[in-house]
């Protein structure tokens, strides 16, 4: 892990804090907590599964975690495991036996993905009731698994995911509307097959919805195609969409469509989903490290939502009180939060979530000694960039002013990464193999 152009005090803390939480979710260590074998049985999420019941066992997967994944079910599962494939975003992949690994494009789909998802149910297709599939789903994997619904193409996903992306929609909003214009998302999945499935799921989704992480495959879709067309309303997407997928949703609407399995279908009597690992476990295991370095750590949340900018106006208060009033906590503290903030893109700049929420940060902490506050994307990539985030204390307003940088202007075009680039501050850590949201600190010293 790289920590640029900060304290070394502070560096060192980080450095610590965050490999500590990053190792607390690692997807391959969950699927061993969560996944014990006693000689031909499994006990997965408090249920028995023998695998001498089973014709074939295959595993299939997608997201960033899940070539960690599939490493520890090969592993546990051994020659009991026929056959498998999962697709992870560019950079992420591992090595595996004999699972395939496929890589393709995230956050926009691509052609790789496309393939990756038709050979994924040609798999399924060939199983059977007496067959096992274990699903290894991890955040990302609604890109990662684009399939297009019949009469909508890989390039009106494209341009629709490059809109959602843009307008400040929430992941769940996002999600509604991907899982009405794909063929396997919103439990489509698990329609597919007959076979009986095991969804092991890393949460990137703030409350652990089944329906909404990688767009719920295995999961019962709550959402309509009419809450789909509200929210690219909501948002003025709709005339900028393909008129084929302005089409599907309107005749989703009509009832020209089949909608997704509801809750109650028979479809999910033979699904069972856990969850092995979420952005709680990657909050508290930060949480305990800096406790071990001497600091008080609070927890604020594990649902931060909203725009980047205002919750770094929150931490900023926070940093207020903790100077000027010793509250909520004394000196030396750690106030931690996670989550995933959105960023409504007005500018042409270069950024991300956390690199927006650190620099916007910046401006509300200036002037504070003994204040820095950083973000982390636990997948190692924030937004579309080559960093996981940044950190920033109360002199970077004044650093960047003699280096010629103007902050305000860099927020305005939307342009962190370029900022931190050029002033250091961003945290790098390369692919990490996991996806469990953010980790957002303050530090007092």
């Amino acid at each position: 892990m790289h920590i640029a152009a900060t304290q070394p005090h502070v560096r060192a803390l980080l450095g610590r804090v965050m490999r500590s939480a990053l190792a607390a979710v690692d997807p391959a260590e969950a699927v061993r907590r969560s996944v014990q074998r006693r000689g031909s049985r499994l006990r997965i999420g408090g249920r028995w599964h023998d695998l001498r019941a089973y014709r074939r066992i295959v595993a299939i997967g997608a997201g960033k975690a899940s070539a960690r994944m599939a490493i520890a079910l090969e592993e546990l599962l051994g020659p009991a495991l026929s056959d498998g494939l999962v697709v992870v975003k560019y950079g992420h992949g591992a090595a595996t036996r004999a699972i395939r690994v496929i890589e393709a494009g995230h956050p926009v789909p691509d052609e790789a993905g496309e393939e990756a998802a038709e050979a994924t149910v040609r798999l399924l297709r060939g199983l059977s009731g007496r067959d096992l599939v274990f699903v290894l789903l991890s955040g990302g994997a609604s890109s990662l698994w684009p399939s297009p619904a019949p009469g909508v193409t890989l390039a009106d996903k494209q341009r629709t995911t490059q809109l959602l992306l843009r307008s400040g929609a929430t992941i769940q909003e996002m999600n509604v509307v991907r899982k009405h214009l794909s063929a396997m998302k919103g439990g489509r999945l698990a329609a597919a097959t007959s076979a009986q499935v095991v969804s092991l799921i890393l949460s990137d989704v703030i409350g652990d919805d089944l329906g909404s992480i990688g767009s719920g495959p295995t999961a019962p879709d709550p959402s309509t195609f009419h809450d789909a067309a509200a929210i690219l309303h909501r948002y003025a997407l709709w005339p900028r969409l393909s008129s084929r997928v302005r089409r599907h949703v309107l005749k989703g609407t009509r009832g020209a469509e089949p909608e997704t399995p509801k809750a109650g279908s028979a479809i999910f009597r033979r699904v069972h989903n856990v969850i092995i690992g979420n952005n709680q476990l990657f909050v508290e295991a930060a949480a305990r490290e800096a406790k071990r370095a001497g600091f008080e750590p609070i927890v604020l949340t594990t649902s931060l939502t909203g725009e980047a900018r205002e919750a770094a106006k929150w931490f900023g208060a926070m940093a207020r009180e903790i100077v000027m009033h010793e509250r909520p906590v004394s000196r030396p503290a750690c106030l931690l939060a996670g989550g995933e903030l959105t960023v409504t893109v007005q500018g042409d700049g270069l950024g991300g979530r956390a690199q927006e929420f650190a620099l916007a940060a910046a401006q509300h902490i200036e002037g504070f000694r003994g204040i820095s506050v950083a973000a982390l994307a636990s997948d190692g990539n924030d937004g579309p960039t080559d960093a996981a985030g940044a950190v920033v204390d109360g002199k970077t307003v004044t650093r960047a002013a003699a280096h010629g940088l103007d902050v305000a202007e860099s927020l305005r075009a939307n342009d962190a990464y370029r900022f931190f680039k050029a002033m250091g501050g961003h945290l790098t850590t390369g692919p990490t193999g996991t996806n469990v949201n953010d980790l957002y600190l303050l530090i007092a010293f």
